[in-house]
């Protein structure tokens, strides 16, 4: 009996110590980031209430700041170019979202508003290369594809 009971013993301590060592390291690895978190940009921030309160001349010269410091941020440049354009200057925001596409190409708020930018230039078809894009990007049908093809449709109908 002792055998077997020391052998229960063993198998169910190697069993733990199997199962167990991956759920630790789990553990342990879930807690630490994959790479480093970024501060958010307290400049970013009160751009995006500026936006939120279609205040867009007031978030360009904040997202304009923050670009500067970080050139490597697609969501501020789609941020920057989408209050050019809200404030009246589709054509100007055109370069910035292509900078934000060119760090980003899968950035799918970045190619709806593009979209919507040669929309207000009255190009079309630029605008449905980008719907084609968010057709390939998502999976699903996406808000930004619904938006974007919206945005056409409503075009069209104007007679444009």
């Amino acid at each position: 009996m002792d055998r077997w009971f020391g052998g229960f013993v063993g198998l169910t301590l190697a069993g733990a110590l199997l199962i167990g060592a991956p759920l630790v390291g789990l553990a342990a690895d879930s807690r630490e980031p994959d790479r480093p978190v970024k501060a958010k940009d307290p400049d970013y921030t009160a751009a995006m209430k500026a936006i939120d309160s279609d205040n867009f001349a007031a978030a360009i010269p904040l997202l304009e700041g923050v670009v500067t410091r970080d050139g490597t941020n697609a969501d501020a440049y789609n941020s920057l170019a989408y209050a050019i354009r809200k404030n009246g200057d589709p054509a100007g925001a055109i370069p910035i979202y292509q900078k934000a596409l060119a760090i980003d190409p899968k950035h799918r708020a970045a190619h709806e508003y593009i979209g919507e930018a040669y929309l207000a230039l009255n190009d079309v078809a630029k605008a449905r290369q980008h719907l084609a894009t968010l057709d390939r990007l998502c999976f699903l049908p996406c808000s930004q594809y619904r938006d974007l093809k919206k945005a056409i449709e409503a075009y069209q109908a104007r007679g444009r």
